[in-house]
């Protein structure tokens, strides 16, 4: 059956009608904050207080660069650098300091180098290395320790590294089910949860869910994300799991899709302006922050601060 081009253009106009149609119907809004002094990607995200700090990424000479969002007063400063420039580094802030691990340094590629720094001294040290060498990993935290998962040495890897900050030392647990990279990891409710991300490359995303039990030392599944995506932003934002945007071959993801663990269902929020990947996400106060990140795919840079809240 041979179909017109004015019925062709009316179809594709209610499926654009349609899709804005959700997205104005999307809980949520989107608002920019002060620009970020340096435009970045690939970065580490995490939070102290009200502070929210940006560490390495692609965008700056040595990829030792750490910038620091003072929320209260929507202003940014420049801490002291990293000891070693690196750029997709899993980051966390665990007990009042922020802790950096892995991720992949200039001209050497994957690293198992970890760091922790004090901002009562503006200062940074060694502590004890990942026990191999990854990149584009994710880190959260739960119950006073601080989760390594996931990430890519040559090829996506299912590690999953544990580290006591008392012990100075890492351990061991239950692998992920599928190794991969560029994915999200979210501490909530006592669980860890693993999402989306790739297996190698981007044309490999995946939509999986999985969710880690530390009492059992296990993984198992829950509702997939809607859509599979990698180089995500994630953050545990008023009892759900906020995962955005991300990339893919075609182009960067817009996408801000909500799951919640008590119904082991997902939810669409409204979507972000403009795509966004190689970001992070963390929360401060009412208010989730999106940072950097890249509008296309590969090694785009932006100096963007996206703030979200509902």
């Amino acid at each position: 059956m041979r179909v017109s081009r004015r019925t062709c253009c009316l179809v594709l106009s209610q499926a654009l009608c349609y899709a804005i149609a959700q997205a104005a119907d999307a809980p949520g809004a989107w608002s920019l904050k002060s620009p970020m002094p340096s435009a970045r990607s690939e970065v580490g995200v995490a939070a102290i207080g009200t502070t929210m700090y940006v560490v390495g990424g692609f965008g700056t000479p040595d990829e030792a660069r750490v910038d620091a969002f003072d929320a209260a007063k929507n202003a940014w400063t420049t801490p002291a650098p990293l000891p070693h420039g690196v750029d997709h580094p899993g980051v966390a802030a665990l007990d009042g300091k922020l802790y950096v691990a892995g991720g992949y340094a200039p001209r050497h590629g994957a690293t198992s180098a970890a760091f922790v720094y004090d901002p009562a001294t503006n200062a940074w040290r060694n502590i004890a290395p990942l026990p191999a060498d990854r990149g584009a990993l994710a880190m959260t935290v739960l119950d006073g320790k601080i989760h390594a998962i996931g990430g890519n040495r040559g090829g996506s890897v299912p590690d999953h590294s544990v580290y006591d900050p008392k012990a100075n030392a890492w351990t061991s647990a239950a692998p992920l089910p599928v190794g991969r990279d560029h994915l999200a990891v979210v501490a909530l409710g006592g669980k860890i949860y693993a999402i989306g991300g790739r297996i190698n490359s981007f044309d490999r995303n995946v939509d999986r869910n999985d969710i880690y039990d530390p009492k059992t030392d296990r993984w198992s599944s829950g509702a997939p994300l809607p859509t599979a995506r990698s180089g995500v932003a994630a953050a545990a934002y008023r009892g759900r799991i906020v995962v955005i945007g991300g990339e893919s071959p075609p182009g960067t993801f817009t996408q801000n899709e909500a799951y919640d663990p008590t119904s082991n269902a997902w939810a669409t929020l409204a979507p972000l302006s403009q795509g966004r990947h190689g970001t992070g996400a963390t929360v401060i106060g009412d208010v989730l922050y999106v940072p950097a990140g890249g509008p296309t795919p590969g090694g785009s840079q932006s100096n963007t601060l996206f703030a979200f809240s509902f």
